[in-house]
C-alpha cells in the first residue's frame, strides 16, 4: 500500500522553554488557520498546546533547556496530523490515561493528567510511540470531515 502524502506540511523546531509556546501557536495558526473551521481548530490548539506543554514539563523536564523539540503539522485530504518529537524517557501513555479515567475524582479537579485526556478527548487519533532515534513521537490527528451528529 502506498503512503499517503500531505497536501501540505510544516516543520518547526524549539527549545524546551513554556516560554515559546505563543511562537507555536503563531505557526499553527498561520498553518492551519485558513484550513480548518473555527472549531476544529480551537480543538487542535488546545491539544497542541497541551502536547507542547507535557513535554516540556514532563518528558524534557529533567533535560537543558537548549533540548530541541520538534514539531510538525501535515494537512491531508480528511485530517489533520500533529507531530511531536520529545528526548525523554518512553512513556505508556495508554495505561495512564486508563489510571486517571478510573480515578474517583473528576480529572479537570486533579493538577496532573489533564492535558492528556484533553489531548485524548479532542483529537480522533492519539499515539506515543518510541523512534529508532531513541526520540518519542506524539501523533495527533483530528478529522477534518466530522459525520457524527449529521443530519441523515
Amino acid at each position: 500500500m502506498a503512503k499517503v502524502e500531505p497536501i501540505q506540511k510544516s516543520h518547526l523546531q524549539v527549545d524546551t522553554n513554556l516560554e515559546v509556546l505563543p511562537r507555536v501557536l503563531d505557526w499553527f495558526s498561520d498553518f492551519a488557520g485558513k484550513s480548518l473551521p473555527h472549531d476544529l481548530l480551537w480543538e487542535c490548539q488546545v491539544a497542541l498546546t497541551e502536547g507542547f506543554t507535557n513535554v516540556v514539563r514532563h518528558a524534557h523536564g529533567h533535560l537543558a533547556p537548549q533540548t530541541a523539540i520538534d514539531l510538525e503539522i501535515s494537512l491531508f485530504c480528511d485530517y489533520l496530523e500533529i507531530c511531536i518529537w520529545d528526548f525523554g524517557n518512553p512513556f505508556d501513555w495508554k495505561a495512564k490515561l486508563a489510571e486517571i479515567q478510573g480515578e474517583e475524582l473528576d480529572p479537570l479537579e486533579k493538577e496532573g493528567g489533564r492535558g492528556l485526556l484533553f489531548m485524548h478527548q479532542l483529537t480522533d487519533e492519539l499515539s506515543y510511540n518510541r523512534c529508532d532515534d531513541n526520540r518519542n513521537c506524539l501523533t495527533m490527528r483530528k478529522k477534518l470531515t466530522n459525520t457524527v451528529g449529521s443530519p441523515d
